[in-house]
């Protein structure tokens, strides 16, 4: 069965990312700069989460399949790395805590790992690679 939320999803090196935040937070903004480093759009605004084989996939819904918002663009066409593991969720409307205790959040059943992260600093799309190399459930199963 699957479900929707209402954020962003990007898969580096075939792992999801999930980001999720309040509308106009920042999501699309950090999916683009994510895309920038390598990363993958999975869906901008919607994405499909169906948990399969104790892991959730996120995919885009049809209708948005490939497009992300960029503000000041207006709606873009990006390749897309269709459906994809979600191994990280990243909080953007949490306060980032200077020396986080692991969090995890239950989506469709499936508890995932959470950071918190401000949306718009510099430094944002490498702590969310560093984050998914320490916290990130592995491809294959769980820890």
């Amino acid at each position: 069965m699957s479900s929707r939320v209402h954020g962003s999803a990007v898969a580096i090196n075939g792992r999801g990312v999930l980001i999720l935040g309040a509308s106009g937070r920042g999501k699309s903004d950090l999916a683009l700069r994510l895309i920038d480093r390598g990363a993958v759009l999975i869906a901008d605004d919607q994405v499909a989460l169906t948990p399969r084989a104790g892991l959730l996939q996120a995919d885009a819904i049809a209708t948005i399949h490939g497009k992300l918002e960029v503000r000041g663009l207006g709606i873009v066409d990006l390749d897309d790395a269709g459906p994809a593991p979600i191994a990280l969720v990243v909080d953007l409307d949490g306060v980032p805590e200077r020396l986080p205790e692991a969090r995890m959040l239950d989506l469709a059943g499936i508890a995932l790992p959470v950071i918190a992260l401000p949306p718009f600093d510099a430094s944002t799309p490498l702590k969310v690679e560093l984050a998914l190399k320490r916290f990130g459930l592995p491809l294959e199963g769980r820890p």
